[in-house]
């Protein structure tokens, strides 16, 4: 057997696989805080009104007690004015009514702590007789279709920068800087061409509920690193090839996110190669509390039509990429389905991997299944604080074509015990959601298509069950503590004092009006809190493809929360794909919530 990359030194290229006996070694335990991305302030500033700029920044994970923020504009390339007459302790956010918006303004804050100014921010500029819309735009070169889209600080500068795809073919895998300046391109190479849906070449990426992506710092140096499934043909950012004799033969990678240049790489099992390449969703967890892994999801399927599923972790320590463990489901009972998750679903530090109807444990040990109890495959299901009266979290999820009838179910994400279900079916339960939409009832709602339900008491909030918002996504956005919804380029409200259907909600923004067009599944290319404060953006393309448009709010808001990207379940939830669903928190965010704890964590160097 052969295999190399061309003009790279063999000592490069050593296999770095150490495989770990599911339920050989004990349960990981946490030794020190979790090292997560060491942000910047993430300023961002939009025109909210002709008159008014909304100006928004992140508070941090580990910002002291009492932390004030002055605002600092600079008009035309002129001097810095502070715009706030005291520290601003509430939301962080200002809205700045007296710029001249006809000239460049350029903001940025300081940090105040125990009355002292700290050092400032960097800058965010909003360009003269910039128009009036809630959007952010980068700029990217000239190519194909995009599906989905990664941030990491890929220069370690604090803030994010984009990884994009594009569906042509050969595939390609594109990254810019925050700023949109291309940095470097991958070629996914012939065996990307095959994008079929269920068994895709092997290099193929954002097929189906496929990624074969994710980005993010796994050594912990304060840079982001991309991750991909990769095979024969595949050029990297510094156009070195990588070449196997037997194109189905993967492997998984991880390059310089500066360069796209290859760091290491580790083989794939070859335990299914047989029945061809595996298809794979990747993203992050913290399986020892403390670092981060890279774990996947794979499947074949053989010539029977029955489908093999693989799970995997990998270690990248800035130099080897070694393989922790493999999972197989051969002939257990564990339903999978078309998302992953990755939470500390037992509140011991350490991160466990989630799938629709099973849950490993950090070691890869399989944790619990919930076939016994009669659940089989399903689209979406969601891990969260659901009931912020009973301690852990809750686990919502939808059937597809249950033969008992179940279409919705609710568990104790702990242990897996369902506490409620619904029948009705066999039918195909193609979305489900779950957040907090009613304010009158004690925690978050959860609903697909049988109506909308308080998730602890299972009741239904609104008795017509046909003025159930639509299933889709969630988006923190308008600056009150309940969600708001993201469906088919619509930013909607539902509002339990005048329920309306889908497609008569009010709405807050439409996103083809600021010349954004909808990507896989009528959505957009990713959500996440990316800049600003604790509210979240929806990231587009145009019709070029050639911008980015991202969906960030123009809403002022007196909550003051740390940003999203520095909670533990939220940023492992922003690496992950599949059928796109919305991210989750480990505390309760919604109306009458608690401040939520400080989370435990350490800024990589």
């Amino acid at each position: 057997m052969r295999m190399r990359i061309s003009a790279i030194p063999a000592t490069v290229l050593a296999v770095c696989a150490t495989l770990t006996v599911a339920g050989a070694s004990p349960a990981p335990q946490v030794k020190a805080a979790r090292v997560m991305e060491d942000l910047g302030r993430g300023v961002v500033a939009v025109r909210s009104s002709g008159s008014q700029v909304l100006v928004s920044w992140r508070l941090l994970g580990l910002d002291p007690e009492g932390i004030g923020f002055n605002v600092y504009r600079s008009t035309a390339g002129g001097a810095y004015v502070k715009l706030n007459s005291g520290a601003l302790t509430g939301g962080t956010n200002y809205t700045d009514t007296t710029a001249d918006l006809t000239r460049a303004n350029s903001y940025r804050v300081t940090p105040v702590v125990g009355g002292q100014e700290q050092a400032p921010s960097g800058a965010f500029t909003l360009t003269a007789g910039h128009a009036v819309e809630p959007v952010v735009r980068v700029p990217l070169r000239s190519g194909g279709a995009v599906k989905f889209v990664w941030v990491g600080d890929l220069d370690g500068d604090g803030e994010y920068d984009y990884v994009v795809d594009r569906q042509t073919s050969p595939q390609k895998l594109e990254a810019y800087s925050g700023d949109g300046d291309f940095l470097w391109e991958v070629d996914l190479g012939p065996n990307s061409r095959n994008q079929d849906s269920i068994e895709p070449g092997s290099s193929a990426i954002d097929v189906g509920h496929w990624d074969g992506v994710t980005v993010y710092d796994f050594d912990s140096d304060g840079r982001a690193e991309v991750a991909l499934r990769v095979a024969n043909g595949v050029r990297f950012g510094d156009g070195t090839t990588w070449t196997h004799e037997n194109d189905a033969r993967q492997f998984m990678a991880v390059l310089d996110g500066r360069t796209g240049a290859l760091r290491n790489w580790s083989a794939v099992p070859t335990t299914y190669l047989a029945d061809g390449p595996m298809a794979a969703r990747l993203g992050v967890a913290y399986l020892n509390g403390t670092t981060p892994s890279l774990v996947a999801y794979m499947k074949n399927r053989r010539d029977g039509g029955a489908f093999n599923v693989m799970m995997g972790a990998w270690k990248f320590d800035g130099d080897s990429l070694d393989r922790q463990w493999t999972w197989q489901r051969g002939g257990q009972d564990a339903p999978d389905g078309h998302n992953t998750r990755a939470v500390d679903i037992d509140g011991d530090g350490t991160d466990e991997v989630a799938e629709i109807g099973f849950v490993l444990n950090g070691n890869g040990s399989l944790r619990y299944s919930m076939g016994p109890q009669g659940i089989i495959h399903g689209d979406r299901f969601h891990l969260a604080d659901l009931d912020p009266g009973r301690p852990g979290l809750e686990g919502y999820g939808v059937q597809q074509d249950n033969p008992s009838g179940l279409l919705e179910y609710y568990y104790d994400a702990a242990n897996g015990n369902v506490i409620w279900r619904h029948g009705g079916g066999p039918g195909d339960v193609g979305r489900g959601m779950a957040g907090d939409v009613d304010p009158r009832f004690a925690g978050m709602e959860v609903w697909s298509f049988s109506g909308l339900y308080n998730a602890s008491t299972n009741r239904l909030t609104e008795p017509d069950t046909s003025l159930r918002p639509w299933p889709q996504l969630g988006l923190w956005w308008d600056g009150d503590l309940t969600m708001e919804l993201l469906n088919d380029g619509k930013i909607e409200k539902w509002d339990p004092a005048r329920p309306a259907p889908s497609g008569s909600l009010p709405r807050l923004v439409s996103t083809w009006n600021h010349g954004a067009v909808k990507a896989a599944q009528g959505g957009p290319t990713l959500v996440g809190d990316i800049f600003g404060d604790w509210r979240e953006e929806a990231v587009y393309t145009n019709a070029a493809y050639d911008e980015l448009i991202i969906f960030t709010t123009n809403q002022p808001t007196s909550h003051r929360l740390y940003t999203l990207a520095h909670n533990p379940a939220y940023r492992n939830a922003m690496t992950f794909k599949g059928y796109m669903q919305s991210h989750h928190v480990d505390y309760f965010l919604g109306a009458g919530m608690s401040r939520p704890p400080r989370p435990d964590i350490a800024y990589a160097p």
